[in-house]
């Protein structure tokens, strides 16, 4: 909870930048109902390795905006009609407000790697908001392929979600000046519990039909074979990012870290 105050107080800070724009209440709307699961995961990992301060939550909120300008986007190619239990963004303010409010909030995450100052950083944002365009377009032509295999699966859901919390993970320690040990096995943590999140989640979601998940069961001469392997990688997933944490030192962050693993088990 106190995490979640200080990063919502974080984003409110950084908005109140922009009071006079054209684009302030569709950003407000579109930060309403998050879990702010990417941010809380920058702010432990910083925390387990180092001291917090507010380029931290500076940081915390470039990854939250990067994930929010990703979701308008897949909102539209994807024609949701429902997001957080309200209308998604495209249908609430037009095709047009949302395309441009997705390059605004580029331009948000911008000008806080600047405020920032560290190349790395910069880097690895740039790196992950092209992979996960990267994932979205190989999604695209799988939707329309005979021959979905669960590597394509997961790859697609490790550039489209689990890179935006591999970078999470990543930056945090990055920004306290961990060693470079923490920093990889941060990051491994973050890209492990990104992909094991995104099965849990589509073992949730199996019967949307949208899903790239459903493909995989369509192809299956019995379901129950995918639900199986499903939960296999699930175990598989969430056992690597606990390996992550190994290289840790003992820490409550590090406690909650291991904690927010247990989020992704479930049973089908």
């Amino acid at each position: 909870g106190k995490y979640i105050q200080r990063i919502d107080q974080a984003l409110e800070d950084e908005l109140a930048l922009y009071s006079e724009s054209e684009f302030i209440e569709p950003l407000k709307y579109s930060l309403e109902g998050g879990k702010r699961i990417r941010p809380i995961i920058l702010t432990l990992a910083a925390e387990s390795v180092g001291k917090i301060d507010e380029n931290t939550f500076a940081a915390s909120c470039a990854v939250e905006f990067l994930h929010m300008e990703s979701i308008i986007h897949d909102d539209i190619i994807d024609n949701e009609t429902m997001r957080r239990q309200k209308d998604p963004f495209h249908i609430k303010y037009g095709y047009n407000t949302s395309i441009l409010t997705g390059d605004f909030v580029l331009g948000l995450i911008l000008a806080i790697s600047s405020r920032l100052d560290n190349a790395r950083i910069t880097k690895d944002l740039a790196t992950t908001a092209m992979l996960m365009s990267e994932g979205e377009m190989i999604e695209n032509r799988l939707e329309t392929s005979e021959d979905v295999t669960f590597d394509d699966y997961l790859k697609v859901i490790e550039y489209k979600t689990a890179t935006a919390f591999e970078v999470a993970a990543r930056i945090g320690a990055i920004i306290v000046n961990g060693t470079e040990e923490q920093i990889e096995a941060l990051t491994e943590y973050g890209k492990n519990i990104g992909i094991a999140y995104q099965i849990r989640d589509d073992l949730l979601d199996w019967k949307n039909e949208d899903k790239l998940f459903n493909l995989l069961i369509k192809k299956s001469s019995d379901p129950r074979d995918v639900f199986n392997k499903m939960e296999e990688l699930l175990k598989e997933y969430a056992q690597k990012a606990r390996e992550g944490l190994r290289k840790i030192p003992d820490s409550n962050a590090k406690t909650n870290l291991d904690n927010l693993i247990k989020f992704t088990s479930f049973k089908a």
